[in-house]
């Protein structure tokens, strides 16, 4: 099979895009740590729980929507049950499957870190664009997200 070679402006899109997946997670992840000494894929987890009914989530539904393997879910959602913040049980309906809910400290961890959070986010995304530009970004993500995720499992995909 021959080689469909990037033209210059898709080699020019792509290496802007490697370098935004690069440079993005750090940013966010420095804020969270500094402000909420939350990693970003723990706030994640608390806030995918806080956005459930009843702030109650299956593991491997909470699996899917952060796209997390269960074990490493499982160890994440651990420490935040240390420090409180979760807690798990066994899911009433199925005892073999365990479900996770966020706890009134864990509710008071997502409302005191989210305004900082939100302010990144807005900082170095959000007021770089224009709204136009926020439409298309949002139409660009959700066709990649549908190569990506054609089951519409991970969060993202939600509307």
């Amino acid at each position: 099979m021959d080689t469909r070679w990037l033209t210059p402006d898709e080699l020019n899109a792509w290496v802007r895009l490697a370098a935004v997946l690069e440079l993005l997670p750090g940013v966010l992840e420095s804020q969270l740590r500094r402000d909420a000494d939350l990693g970003h894929f723990e706030y994640y987890v608390l806030a995918m729980l806080s956005e459930a009914d009843q702030k109650t989530l299956r593991m491997t539904a909470l699996a899917q929507m952060t796209n997390a393997t269960l074990p490493r879910l499982s160890h994440v959602v651990q420490r935040l049950e240390t420090r409180g913040f979760v807690e798990r049980f066994p899911c009433p309906e199925d005892r073999r499957a365990t479900n996770a809910r966020l706890t009134d400290a864990g509710w008071e961890k997502v409302k005191d870190s989210a305004p900082g959070h939100v302010a990144t986010a807005r900082e170095y995304v959000i007021d770089a664009l224009t709204p136009e530009q926020i439409t298309q970004l949002s139409e660009i993500t959700g066709a990649i997200l549908t190569r990506l995720d054609p089951g519409g499992h991970f969060a993202a995909r939600r509307t």
